[in-house]
């Protein structure tokens, strides 16, 4: 007898299709996607044009009328997910018209591995699996993914994974991949076969973890899901709690934001151009008019460009934050006469020369703390013997014409700030700025001296790449 449908507990568009789609406009909006009206407004009509029935269609169609730029997918395409779903429940109609008469019984989790195997080895191409090893899926986080938490029912990706031995099921897929070569396989057949491996075990637990957040968004609402289960945006990761991965994908987004806040700075500067009279063009031009000075003609204003001395803790706690901000500073090197890059852990080196205009900055952050001497005690943050070592070995950096930038979180490990040598450092320059990645009710706990320092220098907070872009282009001159 086939098994009966439940209809889901939470209504999937109580508001019709319109209200539906409003609701999945504001829920990009919560993430940090900007949809404006106009936006919405074009996703309406692709609705009203495309085939409803064609998911990945309709997923490509709104990509185009709500999306702007193109890192903001991965984030899209989750909420996407929550609100567009794949299947209702538990897949039962895909298990019914895929069903084999030897199917394994789902307790049985030896024959749900095995059979698991031999569908991931019969699907060549990752990207296009077939219904049965979806309706699987279904079984194995229904079977084993499923608990009940204090809200109700609920599912768990990492349940069902554990269940299915991932490590051991990636090792026999290799196996099986290179059993059509034989006993001696080829060091490229071998590589290939691992790679291919890896990629099927990666994409199956995406697709468990897709149909863990589906089951639980049914049960406990989408809202529950999207407090944990949609990744964020780059330019709202905070840099102390970014991982590798995220770090990365921030980096490649450094060049498209300098040009950006170059363009605005820019702009500023021709909307601001209105210096003071230029009395010969003014009167050579009034000869026109009788010598009247009806078109009053202004000097064009050349703004300054200061000298830049960056001076940025690279220390593990904030390493991702300055790696970042130097890459953007560097892109934006053009803003600046003249831009010194000086770097401290316990003590202070310049490292300007490993900035030249066709390096590597990938490596120039890895050659910095190994080539550099940024620590000559034990390798802990130390600023008050970073300020010391600065003035002392680099005496006339600082001048009227130059601006201090500080970047790091003012943790000095108990150990002695030197708030009065940041005091003459600043002085001593014509602005001084410090961004700080930590959060501001953070500041002063523990070994932190940042009320002394924010007491001598103007302190930024810039937990995130979207703080530390609106920062500097406060800072940037017109």
């Amino acid at each position: 007898m086939a098994a009966r449908r439940k209809r889901p507990p939470q209504p999937l568009a109580p508001n019709g299709l319109p209200g539906h789609l409003v609701g999945f406009v504001e829920a990009l909006r919560a993430q940090g996607i900007s949809v404006g009206p106009s936006e919405t407004v074009d996703a309406g009509e692709v609705l009203r044009v495309l085939d409803l029935g064609d998911r990945e269609i309709v997923r490509e169609g709104l990509a185009c009328a709500v999306l702007r730029r193109p890192e903001h997918r991965e984030t899209y395409d989750a909420l996407f997910d929550l609100w567009w779903p794949a299947a209702l429940g538990g897949r039962t109609v895909l298990a019914e018209a895929g069903a084999d008469p030897d199917a394994p019984d789902p307790q049985d989790v030896e024959a749900m591995r095995a059979m698991l195997l031999d569908l991931l080895i019969d699907n060549p191409d990752i990207g296009e699996m077939d219904d049965r090893l979806v309706a699987l899926i279904a079984q194995i986080v229904e079977a084993y993914g499923r608990y009940t938490s204090s809200r109700g029912p609920s599912y768990s990706a990492y349940q069902a994974l554990k269940a299915m031995e991932l490590g051991q099921l990636q090792g026999r897929l290799l196996a099986g991949l290179l059993a059509p070569h034989g006993d001696d396989p080829s060091p490229t057949s071998e590589q290939i076969a691992k790679s291919v491996a890896a990629r099927k075990i990666a994409q199956l637990r995406r697709m468990v973890e897709g149909e863990t957040k589906r089951r639980t968004a049914e049960q406990l609402g989408r809202e529950h899901v999207q407090t944990y289960g949609i990744p964020q945006l780059a330019e709202n990761v905070e840099f102390l709690r970014a991982s590798g991965d995220q770090l990365r994908q921030m980096r490649r987004v450094v060049a498209p934001l300098a040009r950006m806040l170059a363009s605005r700075l820019a702009a500023k500067r021709r909307r601001h151009r209105a210096g003071a009279i230029d009395l010969r063009k003014t009167l050579r031009k009034s000869m026109s008019t009788g010598g009247v000075p009806i078109d009053v003609v202004l000097r064009k204003p050349r703004p300054a460009r200061p000298e830049l001395v960056v001076l940025c803790d690279m220390s593990g706690s904030v390493a991702g934050f300055s790696h970042f901000t130097l890459l953007l500073v560097h892109a934006l090197r053009q803003q600046f006469s003249r831009v010194r890059v000086f770097a401290f852990i316990d003590t202070t080196d310049e490292v300007t020369h490993m900035f030249g205009p066709d390096a590597d900055l990938a490596v120039v952050i890895q050659r910095v703390t190994r080539e550099a001497g940024v620590f000559t005690r034990d390798g802990h943050s130390d600023y008050g013997n970073a300020f010391v070592s600065f003035t002392e070995n680099f005496p006339g950096v600082l001048s009227p014409r130059s601006s201090l930038l500080v970047l790091g979180d003012g943790r000095t490990n108990y150990r002695n700030p030197a708030a009065d040598v940041l005091a003459h450092m600043v002085t001593a320059s014509r602005h001084a700025h410090w961004l700080n990645p930590e959060p501001r009710h953070l500041w002063g706990s523990g070994d932190s001296a940042v009320p002394r320092y924010e007491d001598i220098i103007t302190m930024h907070e810039c937990r995130s790449e979207k703080q530390l872009g609106e920062v500097i282009e406060q800072l940037l001159r017109v």
